[in-house]
């Protein structure tokens, strides 16, 4: 399990961006600006539907 937090590879570098990880057997999303702000969890099932319907509206 990789519990390393990640900023998209397509972040601009303007500090206005999302980090993710893996931890628990969820995937975990947090403000980049706020590290010790709130995190929001997922289970994989909705984890995998979000990144599949960000793909098809990309």
């Amino acid at each position: 399990m990789n519990s390393q937090w990640r900023k998209s590879t397509r972040s601009g570098g303007n500090g206005r961006c999302v980090e993710a990880r893996y931890a628990d057997h969820t995937a975990e999303v947090r403000d980049s600006k706020d590290k010790t702000g709130p995190v929001l969890a997922f289970d994989p099932a909705a984890w995998a539907l979000f990144i599949q319907t960000i793909k098809i509206d990309a």
